[in-house]
């Protein structure tokens, strides 16, 4: 019998609490079986494997940047809606770095990540819907938000910005730069 309560999403919460705790390298079935108070093998229950696991963890993290890119955007349009996404971007980083390290970095082609990536994608096509950008155009903008949005909130976790100069003033010039890119809308 499963124990009383546990259940896949406990297992996943589980993860995500060892991966926040203590960095995606201390993820293993001991660890989350411990946090959940059972016996490693009664995991199997609920995730098949340490693998399965941590693609369950990347689904989740997945949905939770794409409530937060929506929750963002939400009610805004045009370069305010692609400015409040593109904070929530790094402020998820910022909140969840080593969560957000787990992430897996291309989930559109893996059957079990891909609905999650799509969903994100989706979020993001929205806010650009104003620029009225062709297909071809819209992979390029959305590519280099990602670039600039990943680039920062990863160098910024790490501590990669070590000069005094202030990082928010830099992450706008990034934006500003990226809305340089694209072509007027109306």
């Amino acid at each position: 019998m499963p124990r009383a309560g546990l259940s896949t999403q406990a297992v996943v919460q589980a993860a995500v609490e060892v991966i926040d705790e203590h960095g995606a390298d201390a993820l293993t079935l001991a660890a989350v079986a411990s946090r959940c108070g059972v016996a490693a093998p009664s995991l199997y229950k609920h995730v098949g494997s340490l693998a399965e696991l941590k693609i369950q963890v990347g689904v989740r993290v997945l949905h939770e940047l794409a409530d937060r890119f929506a929750a963002a955007a939400m009610g805004r349009s045009g370069q305010d809606a692609i400015t409040a996404l593109m904070h929530a971007y790094r402020a998820y980083v910022a909140a969840h770095p080593a969560r957000y390290a787990v992430m897996p970095v291309d989930p559109l082609h893996h059957p079990a990540l891909a609905a999650a990536g799509i969903r994100q994608l989706e979020v993001i096509q929205a806010a650009l819907r104003p620029w009225q950008l062709d297909a071809a155009a819209q992979v390029h903008t959305i590519r280099r938000l990602r670039v600039i949005a990943h680039g920062f909130a990863s160098l910024e976790s790490a501590g990669g910005f070590g000069l005094p100069d202030d990082l928010d003033e830099t992450y706008q010039q990034l934006i500003d730069t990226f809305f340089d890119s694209l072509p007027t809308h109306s």
